[in-house]
């Protein structure tokens, strides 16, 4: 509910703005779940092979993201709309994304490599083309903090619900090819990638138009970087939410992309990722409101904390599988879904404050250039998880196969999934808790009429 002289975002627009969501979980979630994997143990890639492949792609998205972010501002002076950006990567996003799980049969393990590095780059680009600009939006659907927070909160609502959809849908899907693990895998892409792109096309349809268009010079590409360093040097408050949310993706990015080893070799049952996924995000689904309703209590930055030592401690009491692993381990993967809702939900709707702080002290027109910054250092984070974890699988002698090839693990192998799905993110949330302690933006700040914080 809007306080007195508030004007409420209509339920359209929120509801326009959050079906995005949809798309961008989906494309965070599937990717992030089964592409590691799918290099493995379909096409045979060694796995600090399929770790390189992947960094790669992601520092080529580290690279474009700013570059997106200041284009993305320029077409809004110009035009009036960031909508364009975000229509081009809802219509090509569908096409790569089938590229990357359409590596033809029979191909070597080096040109398979090549193909998916190449298909998953394109994917990535386009999927920037959408989520720069629609990281921006927030700052300029609204100027109330208490607004902003409802508006990002239905959306970590949507997107709990799309990780959940994609997290056990996806693999559902790739059992449709039965034994032919590459007609599996292309299924899933063409149903998951119409799905992403869809959602992405229709909400697009929230970017404001018409808004007033003013002349733009040209700039050379080096000024996108520049700009983006100099939010980062200039604001405070940017860099201590930004490190603290790359860490959390680090975090959950790893265990992401380890739920189905440890379906596999630790539960035995390489389906059971389904069921860790819907362990997971049910209770997010029921929590997203909740740290809603705990933020307006107590604050956003508090909720933050607690949302996260929960999720820490939930992921240190998975190392339980060292032991015994067995059914138990919903429990504690159910608890770090009730903490992931409010990491997600919690820092997005800071990252406008953010956006509005800066604005207040240095002017308008820095929306996109943060939302690339943002969306760079979250890619990072959750890219940096999964190549970690190919890390530990090759350290501890992760034996790759080839689709239809049987194989066995070392329980050193069995040791290190485990190690890289509970202790390693539970120390890196740690991290992240110590990199967030320096945020300063309070409500108090923006119910004040020129009010400053020490940058």
């Amino acid at each position: 509910m809007a306080t007195s002289g508030e004007v409420p975002l209509p339920r359209r627009v929120i509801g326009t703005y959050a079906l995005g969501s949809m798309g961008t979980g989906g494309f965070s979630t599937l990717p992030g779940l089964v592409l590691i994997y799918y290099m493995t143990d379909t096409l045979g890639i060694a796995a600090l092979g399929a770790g390189l492949l992947l960094g790669v792609a992601k520092i080529w998205d580290v690279i474009i993201d700013p570059v997106i972010g200041v284009r993305s501002d320029r077409d809004l002076a110009a035009t009036g709309s960031r909508h364009r950006f975000m229509v081009a990567g809802g219509a090509l996003l569908p096409l790569f994304f089938i590229l990357t799980f359409a590596v033809p049969a029979g191909l070597g393990q080096l040109a398979a490599g090549l193909w998916v590095l190449a298909a998953f780059t394109a994917t990535a680009t386009a999927f920037s083309l959408f989520q720069v600009p629609y990281m921006a939006l927030p700052a300029e659907l609204t100027a109330s903090y208490d607004q902003r927070t409802r508006l990002l909160s239905l959306r970590v609502l949507v997107l709990s619900l799309a990780i959940l959809l994609f997290g056990a849908g996806g693999p559902a899907l790739r059992t449709l090819g039965g034994e032919n693990q590459w007609l599996g895998y292309f299924l899933m892409s063409v149903v998951a990638g119409i799905v992403i792109g869809s959602s992405l096309l229709a909400s697009a349809r929230v970017a404001p138009r018409g808004g007033i268009r003013t002349t733009v010079q040209r700039t050379p590409i080096r000024h996108g970087y520049l700009r983006g360093l100099a939010v980062l040097r200039r604001s405070q408050p940017f860099r201590a939410l930004l490190l603290a949310f790359a860490l959390q993706g680090l975090a959950t990015g790893g265990m992401l992309a380890g739920a189905q080893y440890v379906a596999t070799w630790v539960l035995h049952d390489e389906e059971a990722v389904t069921l860790l996924f819907i362990a997971l995000i049910g209770p997010a689904l029921l929590f997203a409101p909740i740290w809603r309703t705990v933020a307006r209590r107590i604050g956003k930055e508090r909720s933050f904390l607690l949302s996260s030592v929960l999720f820490g401690l939930a992921a240190m009491a998975l190392a339980g599988m060292l032991l015994r692993p067995g059914t138990w381990v919903y429990l504690p993967v159910a608890l770090a879904g009730a903490g992931y809702a409010g990491m997600q939900s919690l820092p997005m709707s800071m990252l406008p404050d953010v956006i509005t702080h800066d604005a207040q002290e240095h002017g308008e027109g820095n929306a996109g250039i943060f939302g690339g910054v943002w969306t760079a250092g979250e890619t990072t984070g959750m890219a940096l998880g999964a190549v970690i974890l190919t890390v530990v699988l090759a350290a501890s002698g992760y034996a790759e196969s080839v689709a239809g090839q049987a194989t066995t693990q070392q329980p050193a192998a069995i040791i290190g999934i485990i190690l890289a799905f509970s202790v390693l993110p539970a120390l890196v949330i740690a991290l992240s808790l110590w990199a967030f302690r320096r945020y300063p933006l309070r409500e108090s700040y923006f119910n004040q009429p020129h009010g400053s914080t020490a940058a």
